[in-house]
């Protein structure tokens, strides 16, 4: 083999059967240019990730009248629900109030939980039950009383009254644009009617404000 020239970054080999050869640093610099560009392109994606995810939770930009039925729909784990904040704390700087609709297919129910705000419903379609405590000062929240919901019935729930609303029809979902004070809701949550309520589990940030909430808020304790 001999070496028969040199050329920039390589050099180049003549083997006794003729056959030209290449070495040096040429393949080297070849897996390096390679890795850069994959390292560019996932900084990228990085990157677009980010501002998209950050977009999603920023108001800027969005227009004053907006259409409802073009508004992102959740369930966030619960079969059977479809969430969506048409006006919130966290995703749309309200200070005050916080406005939902949700739906629930028959059998979806909330949770048994309270929280520290006020909350009116007002039913657009569908049947259901409204289970309510008699009373949050005890130590326990005890047997509920029970109400039924239908079309354009309204109720509202009073701060810290144990409550649970459930789709007990059979075949219609239950619709209902409900109406918050003090947002963002921190609810604690319950397993029953029977739970102390110093047992109960604190959900905060609830689950459709977890991915944009970034500041704290005051104490909800009874």
């Amino acid at each position: 083999m001999h070496r028969s020239s040199s050329s920039g970054s390589f050099w180049t080999f003549s083997r006794n059967d003729g056959t030209v050869m290449k070495s040096g640093v040429s393949s080297f610099q070849t897996d390096a240019t390679i890795m850069i560009r994959h390292g560019v392109v996932i900084l990228v994606a990085l990157l677009w990730f980010s501002t998209a995810e950050a977009s999603q939770c920023s108001i800027n930009g969005l227009p004053l009248v907006k259409n409802i039925s073009e508004f992102p729909l959740h369930n966030y784990g619960r079969s059977g629900l479809s969430h969506t904040t048409i006006a919130g704390s966290v995703l749309h700087g309200m200070k005050e109030i916080e406005v939902w609709l949700q739906t629930f297919a028959p059998g979806c129910r909330t949770p048994i939980h309270r929280h520290s705000c006020e909350e009116v419903f007002i039913v657009l379609k569908g049947q259901g039950t409204l289970y309510l405590a008699p009373s949050s000062h005890s130590k326990y929240p005890g047997n509920p009383q029970e109400f039924h919901i239908f079309p354009n019935s309204t109720f509202h729930i009073p701060v810290n009254d144990v409550h649970q609303i459930w789709n007990t029809g059979e075949h219609e979902d239950l619709q209902a644009l409900v109406v918050i004070s003090r947002p963002p809701v921190k609810v604690f949550m319950y397993d029953d009617w029977s739970m102390p309520h110093t047992a109960a589990k604190l959900k905060f940030p609830y689950y459709w404000d977890e991915k944009c909430y970034q500041t704290t808020t005051r104490k909800d304790e009874l």
